[in-house]
């Protein structure tokens, strides 16, 4: 089955979405902690402390994300899988967050807005990625 424009538009977001967290990814991995510091201490200690597995867990949730989107543009099946790794990295790379850290306590339950945003695109990508298996779109 062809590909519609809405596909292509929703793909191209996903794809955009994933290079953001690429990006983002990059700039906390190599960030001066120092600098941080000095702006928020909190937030610097909590980088510092991240043990290798939680950023093993970030890099592989970003980077499955990206590999998954490019399948989607390449109209493949195994995009779902993909996003679906993604998924269960974000997972384990949030429970450092939120298990691991009193992040909740100090800053309080606002800051579990932007990762619950990002379980919720990595559920829209595996919905998404589905449906066009199940139309035929991804072959």
């Amino acid at each position: 089955m062809k590909a519609g424009r809405t596909y292509w538009i929703v793909a191209t977001i996903i794809l955009i979405w994933n290079l953001t967290g690429i990006v983002a990814y990059y700039i906390q991995a190599s960030m001066d902690l120092t600098e941080l510091a000095k702006t928020d201490a909190y937030q610097a200690q909590i980088f510092a402390n991240m043990p290798r597995w939680a950023w093993l867990a970030y890099g592989i949730a970003v980077g499955a994300g990206l590999l998954g989107a490019i399948a989607l543009l390449l109209r493949r099946k195994w995009a779902t899988f993909g996003f679906a790794v993604s998924l269960a990295a974000v997972f384990i790379q949030f429970s450092y967050t939120f298990l691991g850290t009193d992040l909740l306590a100090v800053r309080g339950w606002t800051t579990a807005l932007f990762p619950l945003l990002i379980i919720a695109m990595a559920l829209f990508e595996i919905w998404f990625a589905r449906q066009q298996n199940a139309k035929g779109v991804l072959r």
